[in-house]
């Protein structure tokens, strides 16, 4: 049991009542639509994972579910946790309810001796980008373009869903670190590989630079709603800069606040 962010508790989930409940917060926030929308997970799903052993736990204010987080185990010798999904209810954004659900989901995978969580995230949100790569200081090690295909729900859009494929090293010293308080830290420095312009679309710059700078919406959820054809645009530029970055063997050492993943090239 887990006591992070204020009044909330972190435990696994067994009653197929919270289970359902769990299924239900995931449809409040993603929130499926059109005639090909399906919740996130089901409840009978949670019931065969929670017997299977697999991590399925919940973040309670009191009696209310208000987070959950759902996790399965790579082959054995990976030594490796896959979280599949984890989401927290809008109203309770900055009061570290998913914080405090990744310090479980690691107390929990470092017991049963795994050395790794890995799960994807979209890279155009911005701060799922610094929560991954700062605050827990895990690592971007993949680009994936269009990973799980066309999803109808409000936080995808309907539109392509590329990710990024993290991996948290769970015993380093830099994510002990973090997990105490202590987020990884990056400068915004270096040359621009992709920027902003004035009016919020992408402009691509150069990447010959040892350390480049890749940009990402503000707020990619609303610009989706608002003008669908800037967030395709986001969506390729960052494909088209940080996917090739990667591809060509360039790392991620993090992601600045402001707003800019930060690249080192191969070599550099």
């Amino acid at each position: 049991m887990t006591l992070v962010a204020q009044n909330v508790v972190v435990r696994q989930l067994t009653d197929y009542a919270e289970l359902l409940a769990t299924q239900r917060l995931y449809e409040s926030i993603w929130r499926p639509t059109g005639d090909n929308g399906t919740p996130p997970v089901t409840a009978e799903l949670l019931r065969a994972m929670t017997k299977a052993g697999s991590y399925v736990a919940g973040a309670f204010d009191g009696d209310a579910l208000v987070g959950a987080c759902i996790g399965f185990c790579s082959p054995p010798a990976m030594g490796a946790l896959h979280s599949h999904i984890a989401g927290v209810a809008a109203g309770m954004r900055g009061r570290n309810v998913g914080y405090a659900l990744k310090l479980d989901q690691r107390t929990w995978a470092l017991e049963r001796g795994l050395t790794e969580v890995s799960w994807t995230f979209d890279p155009l949100v911005r701060r799922n980008a610094y929560f991954n790569l700062g605050k827990l200081a895990a690592d971007a090690t993949e680009y994936l373009p269009d990973f799980y295909g066309h999803m109808d729900d409000d936080i995808n859009g309907g539109g392509e869903t590329d990710r990024l494929l993290i991996r948290w090293r769970i015993a380093s010293p830099e994510v002990a670190a973090a997990c105490a308080g202590q987020p990884r830290t990056v400068s915004a420095r270096g040359v621009v590989g992709l920027g902003i312009s004035e009016d919020g679309l992408p402009v691509r710059g150069v990447t010959t630079g040892g350390t480049v700078l890749v940009a990402v919406p503000a707020d990619i959820e609303t610009l989706r709603a608002t003008n669908p054809a800037a967030a395709t645009e986001w969506r390729y530029a960052v494909r088209e800069v940080l996917g090739d970055l990667l591809a060509g063997g360039a790392r991620v050492t993090g992601f600045d606040r402001s707003g800019w993943y930060v690249v080192e090239r191969s070599g550099s």
